[in-house]
């Protein structure tokens, strides 16, 4: 017998049964396809809001090697609902190879005049719903603007300037994700996301989302020359207390991810620049990643989000400048001032659901460009002031009786500078349990 509470469970398995086996799969090809085409393997679509407009919720839209940043090059894109993207195919779709047959979304300089939006905005994943991204490459190195005689680097270019920094031409670096599904675009996400076989190049963030249920997993990844954090995810349901959350959103797993050079907020280092960022209102397994040459940390659990929610195991952790954890004192209040705790025993008992085999050891040759590598070993920020109190400016002032003045000074050896986009694909094949491996 079937109870009136059993009906409605029951209808929601049929139903998502019969979206399942209507999901059509739609196809994607910059250099041979057309709009105005059915989206079919043999008559693809030229560009991916086509294909987005025509697909449904649950359709898996399949993306031929090419770049792709918005119609009439906007320089980002929006996904309305939960589908499956999936790039590195070939033009004819005949073999997948992410790295043979990369698919990106690399916007040009000029695409920073009005496209000031983060690169790929996910809208809407409903309750049951999944939305998937594999297999792209999302570099925003060649919209930002950097400076040209400021931490120079042979072969790599001058420092990267802030948005509020005006380059002699073109429009200024865009300070937003790569990967955005938060409530800054209004998004609506309560199903899973998954994010796999990508890499994340030269962002402000690379990726940054919140959601209200359900599972974010962030798989076989590659990140470098990111600004802030490479991963920060965070919960917008759930129940908070006084003394932080007390019910969680979801949950949030991170797992054999290449995390390389996260640079910090502003070019004295002297803040954000970590690879993982653990967030609140959500529990975290964080395992088997590479993290390393991160500006301050490998792993940052500074938010107050409770230690029982949170596993570390199985990553290597090298290179990071301040240390490869920073930790919150236990008993601190999430709303206050946070003291933050710099953990040089990637095991330590901090009372975290679970912190085992974890090392700074990694045992093998990581092919890093080398010049980025040297330079960011040695990168060095300094201060001079400028400040004459004689002089004719400086003796007016007295007069007057205003304050004197003079200049700070500053200079960087090396911020954030463009990390090379074939060299991250080298990232891919990382021996052993850790890190990103080469994508199927």
């Amino acid at each position: 017998m079937i109870t009136k509470r059993k009906r409605p469970v029951i209808a929601l398995i049929f139903m998502l049964a019969a979206a399942a086996a209507c999901a059509a799969d739609l196809y994607v090809a910059r250099d041979r396809g057309d709009n105005q085409n059915p989206g079919t393997k043999a008559a693809p679509f030229k560009n991916i809001e086509a294909a987005l407009k025509a697909a449904r919720a649950g359709d898996r839209i399949l993306v031929a090697q090419g770049n792709y940043f918005g119609l009439r090059g906007k320089g980002y894109l929006d996904v309305p609902q939960p589908v499956e993207l999936v790039g590195g195919f070939a033009p004819d779709f005949s073999a997948r190879d992410v790295v043979k047959f990369p698919t990106t979304i690399v916007p040009d300089r000029d695409s920073g005049a009005s496209g000031r939006r983060p690169l790929l905005s996910v809208l809407n994943v409903p309750a049951g719903s999944a939305f998937v991204l594999d297999g792209f490459i999302l570099d925003r190195g060649e919209q930002n603007a950097y400076s040209p005689k400021e931490g120079l680097v042979a072969g790599l270019g001058g420092r990267i300037l802030r948005d509020t920094e005006r380059p002699a031409e073109g429009p200024s670096t865009v300070h937003e994700p790569l990967l955005c599904f938060t409530n800054k675009v209004n998004a609506r996400i309560e199903g899973d996301v998954v994010i796999r076989n990508c890499v994340f190049l030269n962002g402000h963030f690379a990726i940054q989302g919140g959601f209200k249920t359900g599972r974010v997993r962030i798989l076989n990844n590659v990140f470098a020359g990111n600004k802030m954090a490479a991963i920060e995810v965070f919960g917008t349901g759930g129940k908070k207390g006084p003394r932080g959350p007390l019910e969680k959103s979801g949950h949030v797993e991170i797992a054999g991810n290449t995390i390389v050079f996260t640079w910090s907020r502003l070019k004295d280092f002297a803040d954000m620049g970590c690879g993982i960022r653990v967030m609140t209102m959500v529990s975290y397994d964080i395992r088997d990643n590479l993290i390393g040459c991160n500006v301050l940390a490998g792993i940052d659990h500074t938010r107050g989000n409770p230690n029982d929610w949170v596993k570390i195991d199985g990553n290597i952790l090298f290179l990071n400048k301040q240390a490869p954890l920073l930790y919150v004192e236990p008993g601190r209040s999430a709303a206050g001032m946070m003291e933050r705790v710099r953990i040089e025993d990637m095991n330590a008992d901090l009372g975290l659901a679970s912190c085992n085999g974890n090392s700074d050891k990694l045992g093998f040759r990581l092919p890093l460009h080398k010049a980025y590598l040297e330079n960011f070993l040695n990168a060095r920020y300094g201060e001079t002031a400028d400040f004459n109190p004689d002089s004719p400016a400086n003796v007016l002032r007295e007069v007057m009786g205003l304050p004197k003045q003079g200049k700070l000074n500053t200079q960087v050896s090396m911020f954030a500078n463009r990390y090379p986009f074939q060299d991250a694909l080298k990232l891919f094949g990382a021996p052993g349990k850790a890190g990103a491996k080469k994508p199927e």
